[in-house]
């Protein structure tokens, strides 16, 4: 009998497979195909303080090995989040869920951390540092290594749950950045959040994406991930939550080799709704056939 169990900044999962943020809505939609407490927990909406409509469309666009998105952050707004979808997701969810939150300032991140902070079902922050920061050019702030430690120590100082700092591959030195919000007194950090690219339609000669370039997500970014997940474990002590173009099983294996504490399936919910369930449901299995008796023996074993 295999353990799938794993544990995430102080709190036990029953398997370390967490749907990404962006690509499992709030739950509602998924739990009407399955019971979604066989997922060790899943990171909701990217939330702002304010309601988004988000970026023009076309915002979607496919491409080999993957998709592009530039959907802007469409969100109701953390108001609703706290009015509707939380209450209504003590339906169908009976685990902590991981609040994803969304930013364009400083103030912003800790204003919405502080709110989702208070409620009882949020069991981690994961803060997305990809936003733009207004108020400095419209650098991300998971790009610079300070800007990544300000709003690291100021959602920690207004935030008691454990804070999760999501990284931008598109970062110089994300090792650096994973470094910064650690010694900022990070929880965890997740990473990597989409690849900057582009597509272009042959018959109106213009960009696919009203947005011009859009996040890269999919099976063809899973390398560059498993890389990055493996240079920032090996960096930082905290823990690593990896993510990038899981697909399957072997790849949930393969991400806590390279040291991950839990893994994000992200692109593929979009392609197969069940996609989630059905790696949770492999995972025993592959297990059982590379002789892994427990997740923790082969954690951080590749690096």
């Amino acid at each position: 009998m295999v353990d799938t169990r794993v544990t995430l900044c102080g709190i036990e999962l029953d398997n370390p497979v967490i749907p990404a943020s962006g690509t499992f809505g709030y739950g509602a939609e998924f739990a009407a195909l399955y019971d979604i407490n066989c997922l060790g927990t899943f990171s909701f909406k990217g939330t702002t303080a304010e309601p988004r409509f988000g970026n023009p469309t076309p915002r979607i666009a496919e491409c080999r090995e993957g998709m592009l998105n530039s959907v802007g952050l469409q969100n109701p707004g953390v108001r609703h989040v706290l009015e509707h979808e939380l209450p209504e997701m003590q339906a169908y969810f009976h685990k902590p869920v991981m609040a994803n939150v969304s930013g364009f300032s400083v103030d912003e991140y800790v204003r919405v951390c502080a709110l989702l902070d208070e409620q009882e079902q949020v069991g981690w922050l994961e803060v997305n540092i990809s936003c733009p920061n207004v108020h400095n050019g419209g650098m991300a702030f998971g790009t610079v290594p300070e800007a990544a430690a300000e709003v690291t120590r100021a959602v920690k100082n207004a935030a008691k749950k454990p804070v999760i700092m999501k990284l931008s591959p598109n970062a110089a030195d994300i090792v650096s950045v994973a470094k910064a919000c650690e010694d900022a007194g990070a929880d965890g950090v997740s990473l990597i959040n989409t690849i900057l690219g582009m597509r272009i339609d042959l018959k109106t000669r213009r960009p696919v994406l009203a947005n011009r370039y859009g996040g890269m997500s999919g099976p063809a970014v899973f390398p560059v991930a498993l890389r990055m997940v493996s240079q920032v474990a090996s960096a930082v002590s905290i823990p690593v939550v990896g993510m990038g173009g899981v697909c399957c099983a072997e790849d949930v294996l393969e991400m806590i080799m390279a040291g991950a504490a839990a893994v994000e399936v992200g692109a593929a919910n979009l392609a197969d709704p069940y996609a989630a369930k059905k790696i949770v449901s492999a995972l025993p299995g592959v297990m059982e056939k590379y002789k892994i008796s427990s997740l923790n023996e082969i954690r951080g074993c590749a690096n």
